[in-house]
């Protein structure tokens, strides 16, 4: 969509799959299967939504999903879809990977940063989009490259350092612009540094979620997921823009809805909040 001067697109990059009660953590499963359908191992269905932002500068690439260089013990527990969408979904859009001028992470978990690298045709690891700054919170960073036991499963090196061998690593600290129109916010919760991306152009302001409200049940603040680090963190940052997305019309943008991927948050008359379904392209 046309979004002030800049264009948005949400490519789908495909599906997965994670465990339903580690996705809605303290939530009973008998409230949160009233939204989710849950396969033979409990699993429920995830997507994967990078945007693209493309500035009439800059070509933004938020996010880049699983990639596809993971061995298929690990694609079938998670039941990845291969292949993926992201570099297809760029040619619909006569981009190729060259085009892209940045690669804005808001966290380095796999299925965030998976098609930031690549195999070359020599079977070396590489990144993805060769003339992209990628742009990481530099806490994320940290914590990714020297992970505790617990998270250590979802930060893989091969995602990662490649960006940081070819001189194309931006660490950024809190709250940043990235380009004119595009700028972070450090949220926690999830991890140290998560962030959520704001895209800001001639009076309207469009939020991409990632994983602070990773699919729409989620917006009720007391719905965090078991994989957060810091839940309290999260509860405490969606109840705050909840209601600025309500008060200033913010088009919200779900990296993991399968089914709804944008939206605007508005209350009904009693105060309950609705989602008003919006299709981008």
């Amino acid at each position: 969509m046309l979004f002030g001067k800049f264009q948005i697109n949400i490519i789908d990059d495909g599906l997965f799959r994670l465990d339903g009660g580690a996705m809605y953590g303290v939530v009973p499963k008998t409230l949160w299967s009233k939204v989710e359908q849950v396969d033979n191992d409990n699993r429920i269905l995830m997507a994967c939504n990078p945007v693209l932002v493309r500035t009439g500068k800059y070509n933004l690439l938020i996010d880049t999903g699983t990639g596809e260089k993971f061995p298929a013990k690990f694609n079938q527990i998670y039941a990845i879809d291969l292949p993926r969408g992201l570099m297809p979904g760029l040619a619909k859009l006569s981009l190729k990977a060259e085009d892209i001028t940045h690669v804005l992470n808001t966290h380095l978990h796999f299925d965030h940063c998976g098609g930031n690298t690549k195999y070359d045709t020599s079977g070396k690891i590489v990144t993805a989009f060769p003339n992209a700054e990628y742009v990481v919170n530099k806490l994320e960073w940290e914590d990714a490259v020297s992970p505790n036991p617990r998270s250590k499963a979802s930060y893989l090196r091969e995602n990662l350092l490649p960006m940081q061998e070819a001189g194309q690593l931006r660490l950024i600290e809190g709250d940043a612009e990235v380009v004119p129109g595009v700028r972070v916010q450090v949220t926690g919760g999830h991890t140290r540094g998560h962030q959520i991306v704001f895209i800001e152009s001639e009076g309207k302001t469009a939020v991409y979620l990632a994983d602070l409200i990773p699919l729409t049940a989620q917006i009720k603040p007391s719905w965090v997921m078991s994989y957060d680090l810091y839940p309290v963190e999260t509860v405490d940052f969606k109840e705050k823009l909840v209601e600025e997305s309500v008060e200033k019309n913010y088009l919200l943008l779900f990296e993991h809805s399968p089914n709804i991927k944008a939206g605007y948050l508005k209350k009904d008359e009693t105060g309950k909040l609705k989602l008003e379904k919006i299709v981008l392209d």
